[in-house]
């Protein structure tokens, strides 16, 4: 019997290429890709409330731009060097609630987000000297100092890959292809995407098992010509994963 469905979906016109969580407002943000247009976009949603705080946001910059973080309320992007390289240069910050660009430094590019803010750079001098940024206003507060700007971690859930004999005793009616599954058990619900072989190409599904047996089972992904990385992620109560890579399938667990 099934017991759980998404509580909240929302589907987008193009791939979605990357997301991330902000932990302190609970917005996922989202790069969009539309291949055909050569347009990338950027998107903002509530996961608690299920709320679209902004989507079909673009820079000047059509395609060669992506998320690069999200800190605090803040989004932050940037754009890519060129076509054929994936270095990234200058970094953009927009409000997560309002899609307003709060400020951008073209000649810095981002390193990684510490617990005081992001660690940026300028692209114009050799050795890279790391500075700690203010997320908000883009000032530069002072020299990156490894001992108290520790790497911020958020509170993601990714699942492990494991054998797929580890789940016989689930009886899943779907023989999983290539040997392995991901799987977390969370909040008693025991949770297992996998990859089959479908009648012409492989398929990727998502199984949701809860503490009775009951379970939910969503096709994620057909016409799949090799195997996906892990379809899901948690975020506190929140199973979070995309459906034909453009749609959104949040479940409250």
């Amino acid at each position: 019997m099934l017991s759980v469905y998404p509580d909240i979906t929302k589907k987008f016109e193009g791939e979605i290429w990357r997301l991330e969580i902000d932990d302190k407002t609970n917005n996922l943000l989202l790069e969009i890709r539309n291949e055909a247009d050569k347009q990338v976009s950027f998107a903002s949603l509530n996961i608690e409330t299920g709320k679209v705080n902004f989507e079909d946001f673009t820079l000047d910059e059509r395609w060669l731009a992506g998320l690069e973080s999200a800190y605090k309320g803040v989004l932050l992007l940037h754009n890519y060097e060129s076509a054929n390289a994936p270095v990234h240069k200058a970094v953009i910050a927009i409000d997560e609630q309002t899609g307003e660009t709060l400020w951008s430094n073209y000649t810095m590019a981002f390193d990684h987000l510490s617990v005081n803010g992001p660690v940026v750079y300028s692209t114009q001098f050799l050795p890279k000297k790391l500075y700690v940024a203010d997320i908000q206003t883009g000032f530069m507060i002072r020299p990156y100092n490894a001992v108290i700007d520790t790497e911020f971690t958020n509170t993601i859930t990714v699942p492990d890959m494991v054998d797929a004999s580890a789940i016989a005793s689930l009886n899943i009616p779907i023989e999983p292809y290539g040997g392995f599954v991901h799987y977390v058990e969370y909040n008693g619900y025991r949770i297992v995407s996998l990859h089959t072989r479908g009648e012409r190409s492989l398929e990727q599904y998502l199984f949701i098992i809860d503490k009775n047996g009951g379970v939910n089972k969503v096709l994620l992904n057909t016409d799949i010509q090799k195997l996906q990385p892990e379809a899901f992620v948690l975020h506190k109560n929140r199973l979070i994963c995309l459906k034909n890579k453009t749609e959104v399938l949040i479940f409250k667990l």
